[in-house]
C-alpha cells in the first residue's frame, strides 16, 4: 500500500509534474497502433495463402521457366523486408516509415483527427472513431462503482484498479508500483533520464509532455487558467489551486508533531525543518547554516557582500551608502565646530 500511496504522490506533483490522463491518452493511442499492424498482418498473410492456393491448383498451367530462388535468395528478401526505420527522439523501431510518422506525433504533439460534435482531437483516425461512439450512443461499459462510463470492455478493466488497489506494473529498479503499464513507462524515464519532450524556444527538454505545455506558456505569457473568483490569471493548473486556497482557507497539509497546517505542501516542509533542526542552506563564506534560503541571502548580504562602505576618516564600515553619508556628517560637524 505504500507503493500505491507513493505514485498517487508521484502523480499529483507532475506536473510539476501532473500527466496521469495524457500518458492514459498516449498509451490507449498505442494500442489503437498495434491493433491496426495486427490487422495488416493478418491481412497479409491471408493474401500469401490465396496466391499459394491458386498456384497449386492451377491445372493445365506449365511450370514457370524462371529460375528456383535459393534458399540465400529468401534470406535476402526476408531481411530487406523486415528492415525498421527508428525515431532519433527516443530509439523506437518501426517496420514502416508510416507507422514512424504517426509515432511522432507522440513527440510534436500533432492532432490532426478533430471530432465535429465537441472539438477533441486525437492523433490517430482509429481513436478518433472510439471517441465517436460515446456521441453515437453506442454500449457502453459502466463501472459500478462509480458510474463512469467506458466505450471499451478493457478500459473499465484498467479503470477498476482505481477502486481495487491493483497495481500489476512494478519498476523493476525502485520497486513503485503502477495501475497501468504506460504510466510505468513514463517513470522510467527517472532511472533512463530520457527527456523526449524538447522546447522549441529555449531547447530546455522534459520528461512529460503536460510539463512541456507548462513550460512554454512561460515564453509565450498564456494563461489559461482564471480564478472565478477574483479573475487573476494563471500559465498553470497548478497555481490555480494553490491561489483558489486563499479563497476558501484550506488549509489540507498538517504537521504531525504541531498540528499546525498550511496551504502548500512546501511551507509544510518548510516548516518541518524547526522540529527536525535541519538547515540546508549553508553559507560558502563562513559555514553558517540556515533553515530558509532567504535568511542565508540576508546573511550573505549584510555580513560579507554589502559592508563595502568604509569612512574615510575614521574606518567604520557600513552597509549601505545612505548609511555611510550620514555618518560623514559627524565629521563636518566636528570640523565645522573646531575650525569655529
Amino acid at each position: 500500500m505504500a507503493f500505491i500511496k507513493q505514485e498517487s504522490e508521484d502523480i499529483k506533483i507532475e506536473e510539476v509534474f501532473s500527466v496521469k490522463h495524457e500518458d492514459t491518452e498516449e498509451q490507449t493511442d498505442l494500442m489503437v497502433l498495434k491493433e491496426d499492424l495486427k490487422t495488416e498482418k493478418s491481412q497479409e498473410l491471408n493474401n500469401i495463402e490465396e496466391k499459394d492456393e491458386k498456384h497449386d491448383f492451377m491445372i493445365g498451367e506449365k511450370p514457370s521457366s524462371q529460375t528456383e530462388i535459393t534458399p540465400s535468395q529468401k534470406s535476402a528478401q526476408k531481411t530487406q523486408s523486415n528492415s525498421y526505420v527508428s525515431c532519433h527522439q527516443c530509439g523506437k523501431s518501426f517496420g514502416q516509415k508510416q507507422k514512424l510518422n504517426v509515432h511522432m506525433r507522440v513527440h510534436t504533439g500533432e492532432k490532426p483527427f478533430t471530432c465535429q460534435q465537441c472539438g477533441k482531437s486525437f492523433t490517430q483516425t482509429q481513436s478518433l472513431k472510439l471517441h465517436m461512439s460515446i456521441h453515437a450512443g453506442e454500449r457502453l461499459f459502466t463501472c459500478k462503482q462509480c458510474g463512469k462510463n467506458f466505450n471499451r470492455k478493457g478500459n473499465l478493466m484498467v479503470h477498476m484498479r482505481l477502486h481495487t488497489g491493483e497495481s500489476p506494473f512494478t519498476c523493476q529498479q525502485c520497486g513503485i508500483s503502477f495501475t497501468q503499464k504506460g504510466n510505468l513507462n513514463v517513470h522510467m524515464r527517472i532511472h533512463t533520464g530520457e527527456k523526449p519532450y524538447t522546447c522549441s524556444h529555449c531547447g530546455q527538454s522534459f520528461t512529460h509532455k503536460k510539463t512541456l505545455s507548462s513550460h512554454v506558456r512561460m515564453h509565450t505569457g498564456e494563461k489559461l487558467f482564471a480564478c472565478d473568483q477574483c479573475g487573476k490569471r494563471f500559465t498553470t493548473e497548478k497555481s490555480l489551486r494553490f491561489h483558489t486556497n486563499i479563497h476558501t482557507g484550506d488549509k489540507p497539509f498538517s504537521c504531525d508533531q504541531c498540528g499546525k497546517s498550511f496551504t502548500h505542501k512546501v511551507n509544510l516542509k518548510v516548516h518541518m525543518r524547526l522540529h527536525t533542526g535541519e538547515k540546508p542552506f549553508t553559507c560558502s563564506h563562513c559555514g553558517q547554516s540556515f533553515t530558509h534560503k532567504k535568511s542565508l541571502k540576508t546573511h550573505i548580504n549584510n555580513s560579507h557582500w554589502r559592508k563595502v562602505f568604509v569612512c574615510d576618516q575614521c574606518g567604520k564600515r557600513f552597509t549601505t551608502e545612505l548609511s555611510l553619508r550620514y555618518h560623514s556628517n559627524v565629521h563636518i560637524s566636528f570640523t565645522s565646530l573646531y575650525l569655529a
